[in-house]
Order: structure tokens, then sequence, then C-alpha cells
């Protein structure tokens, strides 16, 4: 139960500092004692309300013409996903999409640091919106959204605000699923009651932290973040 209080602290302190990556925060903590069956239910019940929390605190920074087609590529990438993913070699894909991720971060990493503003081409915009609401229906990996979102948004408040709607429309759908197929099941639900004092300690944490945070840090851990999700999403898949 250590591991299940640790992992529950730390995924949200990041949800709360970042707006995402808790969820890779969480598995990797879980992953090597519990089987992923067993860990996403759970994940999915904590997660659900934090992005309900952020978005509402940030409502003033959302924008719908980001939202809601992001929101409706992950609700589409769900459905050629389950034909998909019954054929394709998952692995080799997620190792693709995570050196994928990899790069993109490092981009924006060199873009952060530099001191000219570069121009967006709308272009690779919308290719990576694409990839990143598929990626994401498809096995619930939000790094290559977070990389979207990132370029589109001005700050940390309007990256949250609007990853964490996208999140929540994602969020329900999946909660529709895992109770129809039955992985959301009474012993995850226990689970989730039981740590959700701890989810919202450390969430709150985080939102603190990001206010006391200089914005161009936060901006930077967000980045750094998206990197360690690449290359975590590569190993696992190896």
């Amino acid at each position: 139960m250590k591991w299940w209080i640790i992992a529950t602290i730390c995924a949200f302190f990041v949800k709360g500092l970042c707006g995402f990556a808790n969820t890779l925060v969480f598995t990797t903590v879980l992953s090597f004692g519990n089987n992923n069956i067993n860990i996403s239910p759970v994940e999915l019940l904590l997660g659900y309300p934090t992005n309900i929390i952020l978005a509402w605190k940030e409502r003033k920074s959302i924008q719908w013409k980001i939202c809601i087609p992001l929101a409706a590529l992950v609700i589409a990438g769900s459905i050629p996903g389950i034909l998909f993913l019954k054929k394709a070699d998952t692995s080799m894909t997620k190792i693709i999409f995570g050196f994928v991720i990899i790069l993109i971060g490092l981009e924006m990493l060199v873009r952060e640091m530099g001191t000219k503003k570069v121009h967006q081409s709308k272009l690779v915009l919308g290719i990576i919106g694409i990839i990143s609401g598929i990626l994401c229906g498809l096995y619930g990996i939000g790094a290559l959204l977070g990389a979207y979102v990132s370029r589109v948004t001005e700050d940390s408040n309007s990256f949250k605000a609007n990853i964490c709607v996208v999140f929540f429309v994602e969020n329900t759908f999946r909660v529709i699923l895992y109770t129809v197929y039955g992985i959301i099941t009474l012993e995850a639900l226990k689970q989730a009651v039981i740590l959700l004092p701890l989810m919202l300690l450390g969430l709150f944490l985080g939102m603190i932290s990001s206010k006391i945070l200089d914005e161009k840090t936060v901006k930077k851990l967000v980045i750094i973040m998206l990197i360690i999700s690449g290359i975590a999403l590569v190993i696992n898949s190896l």
C-alpha cells in the first residue's frame, strides 16, 4: 500500500504543477509490482476530478477553438484504435511515438531558451494536433497532446486550462468504456476512495508550487516532463 500512497502524492503533485504527466508518474511507480489492468482504472478515477478542478481554476484561460477540435480528435482516435490495436505491433508504434515526443520536446526546449519568437507553422501544428489526438485516444498517452497545447498557448495557466478540458472529455469517454467492459471494479473504486485525500494533497501542493515558481521555470518543467514522457514510453515498450 505504501507504493500506492507514494505514487498518488507524486503523480498529482506533478499534475498540479504542470497540468499533465500524472499517468506517467503513477504508472511508472506502480508498474514494477502491479498489472496495468489494476493501475489504470484507479488512476483514471483519481485523475478525473483533477481535470475538473484545474480547468475550473483556470477557466478564464480556456480557448474553445483549441479544446473542441482536440477533444473531437481524442474521441475519434478511440474508434479506429479498437481495430488498430488488434492487428498492429503496438510496442513498435509506442517506440516510434516516444522518439517523436523526445524530438518535439527537445525542439521546444531549444526554442524556449532562445531569445527570438519563432513563427509556428500551421501545417506542423495541424499534424501534431492530429497525431496527438489519435495517440491519446489509442493509448491514453497525453505527452504529444501536451506538446501540441504547449505550442498554441502563451502561458502555464492557459496550458493547464486547455489540456485539462481535453483530458476531461477523454476521461469521461474512458470512464464509460471502462465501466461497460468491467475494467472499473468495486475494488478499484474502493482503492480510489482511500487514495482520494492523498490525491487532493498532492494536487494542491503542486498548484501552490506553480504559483511560487517563475512562469518560465514552470514552462521549462512542462517541456522536460514531455521529454521524460517520451523516454519512459520508449523504455517501457522495449
